[in-house]
């Protein structure tokens, strides 16, 4: 673990995990605060206390199930095309949720924030487990930190995406990066790039002419694919409207 802890790459993925977990929780703030907003003031407090320690659990237990599958072949082919959809979904402006009913009693407060949560964190786990990159260390690192950052900063965030959209449109490209990361070590795929000259390190990390990380050129280029398309499927949806990156 020590020696885990002393690498560049840890680091780097450590800060994507925090990256994507504040980008991808903004939603889920929305959500507790709509399921509590009926509730007396010292019961909207216990509400998101309680519905965000419950919350958080039920995303760690996914998580950790998440990055044992994605060791199976085709599961990381298929986690990545996932993440490409929801970073361009992320860019596409769109309508409220107005399904999420507020309620006056405390339990079922809770409750519906433990169901929205659960329907609403399928991308967030798929992507923590991505940028995990099997480090269970780096996972639940990644979430502790990350924990207290989604329920006191998710409210600051939006105001802050609010006034400065371009924070969305890097929190596609940060989603595009990891799913190109995630894309090129596919078990599956190693058979292929050695036909097409690609070389594998110590690690099983490929890399390619002159020793360049293919997962960081592939990350890059994801990055790139989804801005691009997100933002002209947006500038599509809305004709005249502020795009993302506006």
């Amino acid at each position: 673990m020590l020696e885990e802890l002393a690498t560049q790459v840890f680091w780097l993925n450590l800060l994507k995990i925090i990256g994507v977990n504040i980008i991808l929780s903004g939603d889920n703030a929305v959500v507790i605060a709509l399921a509590a907003r009926s509730l007396p003031a010292k019961q909207q407090k216990a509400a998101v206390l309680w519905g965000s320690g419950a919350a958080v659990l039920m995303r760690i237990v996914l998580t950790i199930f998440a990055v044992a599958l994605l060791t199976l072949p085709w599961l990381k082919l298929i986690g990545s095309l996932l993440l490409f959809w929801i970073g361009v979904k992320l860019l596409i402006p769109g309508d409220e949720d107005e399904n999420i009913s507020a309620s006056d009693n405390l339990m079922a407060a809770i409750r519906t924030i433990l169901i929205a949560d659960l329907v609403m964190s399928i991308d967030n786990v798929i992507a923590v487990a991505a940028a995990a990159q099997g480090s269970y260390t780096l996972l639940v690192l990644g979430l502790a930190i990350s924990i207290p950052l989604v329920i006191f900063g998710s409210t600051l965030l939006l105001t802050l995406m609010e006034r400065w959209p371009v924070i969305i449109t890097i929190g596609g490209g940060l989603l595009g990066f990891v799913a190109g990361e995630m894309l090129v070590t596919d078990p599956v795929l190693k058979g292929p790039l050695a036909g097409l000259g690609v070389l594998f390190d110590a690690e099983g990390k490929p890399r390619v002419a002159g020793g360049l990380s293919l997962e960081i050129m592939v990350g890059l280029a994801g990055a790139a694919f989804v801005i691009a398309l997100g933002m002209w499927i947006a500038k599509k949806k809305t004709p005249g409207a502020k795009t993302a990156n506006s």
